[in-house]
């Protein structure tokens, strides 16, 4: 490890939305990692309206460990909404890692990841292997699919929920996603501004606690507006600025 002068400084933050069984878990977990890797750190919840007791648990979590920070949304913005929250509290930091608030994210890949920040400004993990059912696994495929040939991506997963970021790039960025679609937003993003890109595989875990809501009509819907909305917005757009 090196030595305290050298390592960065790095904020990992996790939106919540019906985690309660997860949110400490995923919090703990965080304050380890960073004590390693980090000169300084904060860890941010990022309570999305939840109508469990997860921003109740983000709360005292916060109030006993100085290096967690709670943040409510009065009503549920969305997934892109939560990050983008999560970007603003955390950009006093070199690095900014972001995962989910479920656990199916390893946030100790950070031991792993950190040893690239010397070479990419944006870091993107894939899934090694899916642990997901039939119908999720093909619409993740297509999903990909449509990215690569709208944005001309070459990544494997633009919408692998850990990823991490140089501060800096986050701040030359104007995000617009509301919806899960802001992933792969960062994404084409970091990439059309020229920025170095990453890739690092990860194990995934089953999902412990909960259903997710990703594979709903809502969210897919407002997913693929979000899509054509960034297109429009980075590929139609004349002048600077986009």
């Amino acid at each position: 490890m090196n030595n305290i002068s050298e390592k960065p400084s790095i904020a990992i933050f996790f939106p919540v939305y019906r985690d309660e069984g997860t949110v400490e878990t995923v919090a703990m977990k965080s304050l380890k990692v960073l004590s390693d890797v980090a000169a300084r750190y904060k860890v941010i919840i990022v309570d999305d309206a939840s109508p469990d007791r997860s921003g109740a648990i983000a709360d005292e979590l916060a109030k006993k460990y100085p290096d967690i920070i709670s943040v409510h949304h009065e009503k549920n913005l969305g997934y892109g909404a939560a990050l983008q929250t999560g970007f603003k509290y955390s950009l006093e930091y070199e690095w900014i890692c972001f995962t989910d608030g479920d656990n199916q994210y390893d946030v100790n890949e950070l031991y792993h990841l950190s040893k690239l920040f010397h070479h990419y400004d944006l870091i993107v993990t894939f899934r090694y292997s899916k642990i997901y059912g039939t119908l999720r696994t093909f619409i993740s495929f297509v999903y990909n699919c449509i990215i690569r040939t709208l944005f001309k991506s070459h990544l494997r997963d633009h919408n692998c929920g850990l990823k991490v970021i140089r501060s800096s790039v986050v701040k030359d960025m104007k995000l617009i996603s509301n919806s899960a679609f802001i992933g792969a937003e960062i994404i084409i993003n970091a990439m059309v501004r020229g920025y170095p890109i990453g890739e690092a595989g990860i194990q995934t875990y089953p999902r412990t606690f909960g259903e997710s809501s990703v594979m709903s009509r809502r969210h897919i819907t407002n997913s693929i507006k979000d899509m054509f909305r960034v297109y429009k917005k980075i590929f139609k757009q004349t002048g600077p600025g986009a």
